[in-house]
């Protein structure tokens, strides 16, 4: 079976989880041959080893380091796009992005962070897919704020809010009903261990090494759901899958490298637009199944913080600005555009706001990258670095 799937896995440090991946597909009886594993890393990285665990597993895929990318732009015929992808930062699986519109016989996207490990309780592979092909009808959250903390389930007891939830949105009144589903376009599992904090809700939670006290666990997750239609979630890319069509909306912008150091907002923000999209075109972002276990690797809590704080401000706002843009759109592409436009001509003196039109900018050439991707020969397929 040829590949019909692009797993992007961004890593430097633990590129062997996905032994723990295969090892979940093969028990569940999932087809391997449907994936094409991508590693995103850097040059100072073990290149070799990643190649070589793509062997040992019989596993197709590649690993592209920061030459290889550079290498890859000009093979394509897109180096002045390359700024595109920001260097050193998670943003980067905006690469993994690219390489799978380039090669159309990827159907779909599956983002999965190396700090994680798939539960074996669940299909990993074998659940998203399920996910994407629902149709029905599903629990729907919403809330007085329009904002659903993913981690609603059990919030009452342990009182979390994932990275990215605006901090003006807390204390909202959960709704929860049901909205029928037509076309899943992203599965978002969620997660045990770790939770996905932002630093200030970390340092709440009294933790100085990045990750926190509270720990959650399989019993706070109970059954999937959506967020009703014209509310927003966080969306967190560490285990995700997607359907192609979707990439013109899901650029995961220039995090990291900017000059206002922003960072961390990468999947948080890509995934707010993404539900803006879907609102627009009557799809779904599904979330809940299968779970993954999150072991974050220590660091300052500072550090993150850092990062965060240049756009803590702009996180409380971003979404008003994208939420009436787009109406009337037929496409991804044409949604996107319209809340890049918004951003870029947004006029709020919010602290950096400035970096708001440096997103919807980055967000209009994304878009121009991909036609220019599409225009170019088609690409033969993937071969892998095995």
């Amino acid at each position: 079976m040829t590949a019909d799937t692009c797993v992007i896995v961004p890593t430097i440090r633990e590129f062997e989880c996905m032994r723990a991946y295969f090892e979940n597909a093969r028990a569940h009886g999932f087809d391997l041959d449907r994936l094409h594993v991508l590693f995103v890393t850097e040059d100072f990285c073990d290149v070799g080893a990643m190649r070589d665990l793509l062997a040992e597993e019989d596993v197709s895929g590649a690993v592209f380091d920061g030459s290889r990318r550079e290498q890859w732009y000009a093979e394509h015929g897109i180096e002045a796009y390359s700024h595109l992808v920001p260097a050193a930062s998670h943003a980067e699986t905006s690469f993994g992005l690219l390489y799978l519109w380039a090669n159309p016989e990827f159907e779909y996207g599956v983002f999965i962070d190396d700090d994680t490990l798939p539960h074996p309780d669940f299909d990993f592979f074998g659940r998203h897919f399920e996910n994407l092909a629902f149709e029905g009808e599903a629990t729907a959250v919403g809330s007085d704020e329009r904002w659903v903390n993913v981690l609603w389930q059990n919030a009452d007891d342990h009182g979390l809010y994932p990275r990215g939830y605006p901090y003006s949105a807390m204390d909202e009144s959960v709704e929860v009903g049901t909205e029928r589903v037509d076309r899943v376009v992203a599965s978002q599992g969620l997660w045990t261990n770790v939770p996905d904090l932002d630093a200030v809700r970390i340092l709440m939670d009294g933790d100085l090494r990045g990750q926190a006290q509270t720990r959650t666990t399989r019993e706070d997750f109970e059954g999937d759901f959506v967020a009703r239609e014209g509310d927003y979630l966080t969306v967190c890319s560490m285990n995700l899958a997607f359907r192609r069509e979707v990439v013109p909306a899901f650029y995961q912008l220039p995090m990291d490298d900017n000059p206002w150091d922003v960072g961390r907002f990468d999947d948080i923000w890509s995934g707010v637009f993404l539900k803006r999209a879907c609102d627009l075109l009557g799809t779904t972002v599904y979330n809940g199944y299968p779970l993954c276990e999150h072991n974050k690797a220590e660091r300052s809590t500072f550090s993150d913080l850092n990062n965060e704080v240049p756009a803590l401000e702009l996180n409380e706002h971003v979404w008003h600005i994208v939420d009436d843009a787009g109406e009337g759109a037929s496409t991804y592409a044409e949604a996107y555009e319209a809340m890049a436009r918004a951003l870029v001509d947004h006029e709020n003196d919010y602290i950096n706001g400035e970096f708001l039109t440096y997103v919807g900018e980055h967000m209009h050439e994304w878009v121009e990258c991909l036609d220019a991707l599409a225009e170019a020969e088609p690409a033969p397929a993937p071969a892998s670095d095995d």
